[in-house]
This record gives structure tokens, C-alpha cells and sequence, in this order.
């Protein structure tokens, strides 16, 4: 499969979701990285949203709620390339309700090849990398072969 390149540009844009018993952690972790956060373009879901402007005295872009359809949001953002990467603090332990669009919107970060964290320590590895000012050439599939062919197929 040929690929196209898709630049990030140096001010990133950063989804940023935690399922509620991993809302303090997320937090820690903004205080901890608020000045190398502050610098870029932030998305959350719901509550998150919230408690993250609060926490960094800046306006973050809010969607809605995870179970209400934010984490599908998301993947939309993703699939429309409007977000760079996604520093999502699931957890594992607990059962969600709205789970299959959790799993929807880790796969759709997969699709697009875009970076994900899913605990603090890939996200302090993500957000230390010397990559997170500069600009970035992603590697995504080039999926217009497969557009056309789904396409031809539906006319047949």
C-alpha cells in the first residue's frame, strides 16, 4: 500500500480523555506538563473539558460527554485530521457502557497513524519527545485505492 505524508505541524493538536477514575490522574499529569501543554491546541470530552480549563487557565476545545458520543467525536476529529494525537488515561479495571466507542476510537487512531498514550508513562515519553515542537511528517495509508474500490463495487 502506498503512503501519504500528513504534517504536524510544531503547535500540536491534542485530544485528551480519561474515564472518570482516571480524572485525577490526568490532572496530575496536566500540572505536571502545563507549560509544555499551554503551547498547543487542546480537545477534550465532557467533563474532562471542564476540569482541564480550570486546570490550565486556557480554552480547551469541548465535546461531549464519552458516553454521550464524545469519543466518537474524536475519531471524527482524527479521521478528518484535525487532531495529531490522543493521550486517552483508560481504565482497564472498570466496565463502561459505552466501551465499543472507546475501542471505535483507539482503532480510528490506529487508521490514521497517529500517536496515543494510554497511561502516564507512554504520555510522558509522547509529550518529552523532541518531536512534540517540531514539525512531523505522519505516515498514513493512502486509502484512496480503497475508496475507489468500495465505490466501483457499489455500482456493480
Amino acid at each position: 500500500m502506498l503512503h501519504k505524508k500528513i504534517e504536524m505541524k510544531p503547535k500540536k493538536k491534542i485530544a485528551l480523555v480519561a474515564h472518570d477514575n482516571k480524572k485525577s490522574d490526568l490532572l496530575e499529569w496536566v500540572r505536571f506538563n502545563k507549560k509544555l501543554l499551554i503551547g498547543h491546541e487542546l480537545f477534550a470530552t465532557g467533563t474532562t473539558g471542564k476540569l482541564l480549563e480550570k486546570e490550565l487557565c486556557v480554552n480547551v476545545n469541548k465535546l461531549q460527554s464519552g458516553p454521550l458520543g464524545g469519543d466518537l467525536q474524536i475519531g471524527a476529529h482524527i479521521a478528518r485530521g484535525e487532531i495529531d494525537f490522543l493521550i486517552f488515561f483508560w481504565d482497564p479495571l472498570e466496565p463502561h457502557p459505552h466501551d465499543p466507542d472507546v475501542k471505535a476510537l483507539l482503532r480510528i487512531a490506529v487508521v490514521w497513524n497517529i500517536p496515543v498514550a494510554c497511561n502516564r508513562a507512554s504520555a510522558d515519553f509522547m509529550i518529552s519527545s523532541h518531536l512534540m515542537d517540531e514539525e512531523y511528517l505522519r505516515l498514513v495509508p493512502d486509502y484512496d485505492d480503497y475508496r475507489t474500490r468500495i465505490r466501483a463495487e457499489d455500482l456493480s
